[in-house]
């Protein structure tokens, strides 16, 4: 597929004919349509005395489309699918602005996370993914008599 350079203002990434890829039959369409992954999902990461807790803007993700998984070396995964719109019939789209398709994002967990006590919950398109920390070991403060 060759790259189209369309007539859209450059400062301005949202716009539909910046960048865009012509296929075969003439069709012009965002390169974001054509990425296998999409990595725009916009996640925020706290870190809080007891835990980390990641919250990740997923809207027009059902909970079933969403998963969140933890592989060796404490990788923390959180992926799905966000399903297409396709018209109905005698439907036509004027302007495609969202996203649909497959996302990743991966972090790196640091040490002391509680990776066999991962929590996620969905609300409102927003998941959050809670990892206790291992508790903060105090010192131990051992008194030594004084011979003499």
């Amino acid at each position: 597929m060759s790259l189209v350079r369309g007539s859209g203002n450059v400062f301005d990434p949202l716009s539909l004919d910046f960048w865009a890829s012509a296929d075969p039959l003439g069709v012009v369409r965002p390169l974001a349509e054509q990425c296998p992954v999409l990595t725009n999902v916009r996640v925020d990461w706290k870190e809080t005395p007891a835990a980390h807790v990641l919250r990740a803007d997923l809207p027009g993700v059902g909970k079933d489309a969403a998963r969140v998984e933890v592989e060796d070396g404490g990788v923390l995964v959180i992926s799905g699918e966000r399903a297409r719109e396709e018209p109905g019939e005698g439907e036509a789209w004027r302007l495609v602005e969202r996203s649909s398709g497959r996302f990743q994002r991966r972090f790196r967990l640091p040490r002391g996370a509680r990776l066999d006590q991962v929590r996620a919950a969905m609300e409102d398109g927003v998941l959050t993914v809670t990892v206790p920390k291992d508790e903060a070991k105090k010192p131990q403060v051992k008194t030594v008599q004084i011979s003499g």
